[in-house]
């Protein structure tokens, strides 16, 4: 294919682990603009993965930012893993277990009824550690400082959530969800629905709109697959 320098270009990446959405960006950029030779070009995602996840991360350049929000509303698709009986105040392993409850009570026929509880139109509190803004500061640097955060709920739809794996203290579920959904809050709330505590351990982005895990490159092929490419450079 031609890499489109004025037009820009779609790119589907697979997050990698502990990368933060911000520095894929960066280093996507920067392997363009070395490539082009040009210093200032517009790489932007479509739609933030926490550090702790991986999985299908839309990157657009040039022309192509435009098309941000157009990805950003389209359907997700997570798989996560959820340890239960246990909660960390980031509500995933970026910070260490607060405090432990019971699960002897937990069923599997319980957590699948509970899941039910959760597909439709529902009301969510975003996560303390968060990008939501609070008086136009993140609220993740106001949570990390040890302020009181605290978040509006948020309207938002859950099209599907199907367990996958029950194997307790741990759960694997499959979410089909809209934009805004916090898969952490989401995993908080299926822990609080059990009577008991919940964390997320593990989260790939699967899908976003009809775009799948197999279909994204890895950052680190990027280079290569860019040397690769024909460089059609438009004359406006």
């Amino acid at each position: 294919m031609n890499f489109k320098e004025k037009e820009g270009e779609v790119l589907y990446f697979d997050k990698p682990l502990r990368w933060t959405s911000f520095a894929v960006v960066n280093k996507i950029r920067y392997h363009i603009s070395r490539k082009l030779g040009v210093k200032k070009i517009k790489v932007g995602h479509a739609g933030t993965l926490d550090p702790l996840a991986t999985g299908v991360m839309i990157i657009c350049t040039g022309k192509a930012t435009k098309r941000i929000e157009e990805f950003q509303y389209h359907t997700k698709e997570y798989i996560a893993t959820l340890q239960l009986g246990a909660t960390t105040p980031s509500f995933d392993l970026e910070k260490e277990i607060d405090a432990t409850y019971p699960t002897d009570h937990i069923t599997k026929e319980m957590v699948e009824e509970t899941l039910k509880k959760f597909v439709g139109t529902i009301e969510q509190v975003p996560p303390a550690f968060s990008a939501c803004k609070v008086d136009g500061k993140r609220a993740y640097d106001l949570a990390r400082k040890g302020d009181e955060v605290e978040l509006k709920p948020k309207i938002l739809v859950i099209d599907e959530i199907e367990l996958l794996e029950y194997n307790l203290p741990e759960i694997k579920i499959r979410v089909v969800c809209s934009k805004g959904t916090y898969i952490r809050a989401l995993a908080r709330d299926i822990g609080q629905a059990l009577q008991s505590g919940a964390h997320l351990t593990g989260l790939i982005r699967t899908r976003v709109g009809e775009v799948k895990l197999e279909d994204c490159m890895k950052v680190e092929d990027f280079e290569t697959w860019l040397d690769q490419q024909e460089i059609e450079v438009i004359n406006d």
